[in-house]
């Protein structure tokens, strides 16, 4: 919008010159300062023309803007949270704490030597409805800390209904006598539970002796009886008695099974080189038309130290 008014002002001047120069004017003082004044004349009217014509158009030279940073007002109205109906998450999950011992190694009552070192392993179940992760741990509960920690963290997860082996390793005491270490689990939110309807402790029994030939024997962990079939009234029904048992050390020991009807089996000799367990089994047939009553198994270990373990009864329902 200025070089058309720039171009008026220069146009003007240039003409008003063309002009005193054709008509012969001399270039007298009077007459510059004639051109002079036209010249101002015309400066003038453009110089007024200015802010008439370019109102809004142009923008001169700002100075530096200086910033403002901006500012939130603060809520007039403060927000209520509103109550979750869902427990919160630092609320202890007993329906974590459940478990059950499936088996374990080292039996009860088996012989150490002192200061031996021995790996004790349960194999735990996982019976609640919650993954157990590394923050879960194996405590110490009570008895004889056996030379272990006080603590172990789980070595990996476990969902629900997988089984997990804890192996720790543990120590004899220095003295000779019967020791019993027990053992809990926990939860993150520090609940300790153990195994089996009453949450028990799971634990390692073991005993110390100096002896170059310590008297092992022959501990009885459980017995079981099956009938087959289960039911009914066939021509012959088996009874089958099982007896699982845990030398304390390495020994060779001498059975029998004894019948409430005196037909025992031959004696037996057996060898086993560690502490473990093992099974032993004994088979009863009645006939359909044997009498009705109660009967019984016995176990009977006569060397190296006589020993006769509970009776297993059971009871034939059908026949004469």
């Amino acid at each position: 919008m200025f070089k058309p008014i720039k171009y008026i002002l220069l146009f003007t001047i240039i003409t008003a010159s063309l002009v005193i120069t054709a008509c012969g004017v001399e270039s007298t003082p009077e007459t510059m300062q004639e051109v002079n004044r036209i010249e101002t004349a015309v400066a003038e009217t453009v110089a007024a023309q200015i802010p008439t014509q370019n109102a809004g158009m142009f923008t001169p030279a700002a100075p530096a803007l200086t910033q403002t940073p901006l500012v939130f007002s603060p809520t007039l109205t403060p927000l209520v949270p509103v109550a979750s109906p869902t427990l919160p998450t630092n609320m202890p999950k007993t329906q974590c704490a459940s478990a059950s011992l499936i088996s374990e190694t080292i039996p009860d009552g088996t012989i150490f030597k002192p200061d031996e070192k021995f790996t004790k392993t349960w194999e735990i179940k996982n019976t609640s409805t919650c993954t157990w992760d590394t923050n879960y741990k194996i405590i110490f509960w009570n008895g004889d800390l056996l030379g272990g920690a006080y603590y172990y963290n789980l070595p990996q997860m476990v969902a629900p209904g997988q089984t997990l082996p804890i192996s720790l390793i543990l120590t004899a005491p220095k003295d000779e006598a019967v020791y019993n270490s027990e053992w809990m689990l926990q939860t993150p939110d520090s609940i300790e539970f153990g195994v089996g309807q009453y949450s028990a402790p799971f634990y390692a029994k073991i005993e110390v002796s100096a002896g170059a030939k310590p008297k092992y024997g022959v501990n009885a962990i459980d017995f079981k009886l099956v009938q087959d079939p289960p039911s009914g009234c066939p021509a012959n029904i088996n009874y089958i008695v099982s007896a699982t048992l845990a030398p304390t050390g390495p020994i060779e020991f001498t059975y029998y099974w004894a019948q409430s009807d005196g037909n025992n089996s031959s004696p037996k000799t057996m060898k086993v080189e560690s502490a473990t367990t093992f099974t032993l089994s004994r088979e009863w047939k009645l006939h359909i038309g044997t009498n009705t009553g109660t009967r019984w198994f016995a176990l009977i270990i006569t060397d190296p130290v006589y020993k006769e373990y509970p009776r297993v009864e059971f009871t034939k329902t059908c026949g004469g």
